[in-house]
């Protein structure tokens, strides 16, 4: 396929993540982001909702700052499935020509995107971290690479449009302002039952936890040497996510899924616990965010206690202990800790 003239393409889109009525979070951190993008370059900025009885979407998605809502409504969309997605997505990117498009890098994020790149010749930067505008108004989108050792910056200049997903919790979300006015546009659906090819038999999604919606994040490192079960207390007695460093779940200790860091996911915190980790760059960037940064560690050194604002030094497998029997005594846990 030859070059687009890109001159025709316009429109920054966001795609509106959602399922049973809940709209994963990222959906508005990138819309809050996306909104800075389009006023630099003098564009709209469009929300895109797929699904089943979006109208309460729709208008989230306006009070949270879009200028024009594009809604495909229709069961087939109920739950989700690839190829229903990719294929009503990938028309309306063909037919309405947007300039970027942004998607959260979540599981459904990652599983359609490509759905949608490939077919219309979009270039699709994947897990970016940092989203910009250069003077050529191209989008830089920025991710880790060489295993988060570097941020590399990549950019889409022939193709159109520029594509990315994003980790989630990278972001902030805007608060909704009700007096925002947008466009809710109901778009053709596409695509039919009969011409699905995936069914959904049955669903075990299993463990649900999402460590980037967190209001409070115990994290375990290497110090923790195998033995998770202090962190976990920890954790479950301040009513919080776990979660680990790389080292952690590369030794297996913890799933992957939990990871914070550039190789794994943002958080954002009211309060980070980090318990047995040194503090690896890698990692201080997935939580350099928090509100309140508590580090257990007992090594005086250790560049984590840079990055915190209250700090442990001492044998985790004795603070932990103790931390859980002072947390029994409190109508607040995080009072113990901040």
């Amino acid at each position: 396929m030859s070059d687009v003239d890109i001159d025709d393409h316009s429109d920054v889109w966001v795609f509106i993540e959602e399922h049973a009525g809940e709209v994963a979070p990222v959906s508005w951190e990138l819309l809050s982001e996306a909104k800075g993008l389009a006023d630099e370059l003098d564009e709209d900025l469009v929300a895109l909702a797929i699904g089943e009885d979006l109208d309460d979407v729709a208008e989230e998605a306006v009070e949270r700052g879009a200028d024009k809502v594009l809604v495909a409504d229709d069961p087939v969309f109920e739950p989700y499935r690839a190829d229903p997605y990719g294929e009503q997505f990938r028309h309306l990117v063909e037919e309405r020509e947007p300039d970027i498009v942004l998607i959260g890098g979540t599981h459904t994020g990652r599983d359609f995107a490509g759905r949608v790149a490939v077919p219309a010749y979009a270039g699709l930067t994947a897990d970016c971290t940092e989203l910009g505008i250069d003077e050529d108004s191209h989008l830089e989108a920025r991710r880790p690479a060489f295993g988060g050792n570097v941020l590399a910056t990549i950019k889409c200049e022939r193709h159109r449009p520029q594509m990315a997903t994003i980790r989630p919790g990278v972001f902030a979300t805007a608060d909704p302002e009700p007096d925002h006015e947008g466009e809710i546009e109901e778009v053709e659906v596409i695509v039919e039952e009969a011409d699905t090819i995936s069914e959904v038999v049955e669903r075990n999604v299993g463990d649900t936890a999402d460590i980037t919606d967190a209001d409070r994040v115990v994290a375990a490192g290497r110090g923790v040497e195998g033995d998770v079960e202090p962190v976990a207390e920890l954790a479950k007695a301040l009513d919080a996510e776990l979660a680990a460093s790389r080292a952690a779940v590369d030794e297996g200790w913890i799933d992957g899924a939990r990871q914070v860091g550039q190789t794994g996911k943002n958080v954002r915190p009211d309060l980070y616990v980090a318990v047995g980790i040194s503090g690896a760059i890698q990692h201080i960037e997935g939580m350099n965010d928090s509100d309140i940064v508590v580090a257990i560690n007992n090594d005086p050194n250790a560049p984590i206690f840079e990055h915190a604002d209250y700090g442990i030094v001492g044998d985790l497998f004795e603070i932990c202990p103790q931390l859980v029997e002072q947390l029994e005594d409190v109508d607040d846990p995080a009072e113990v800790l901040a």
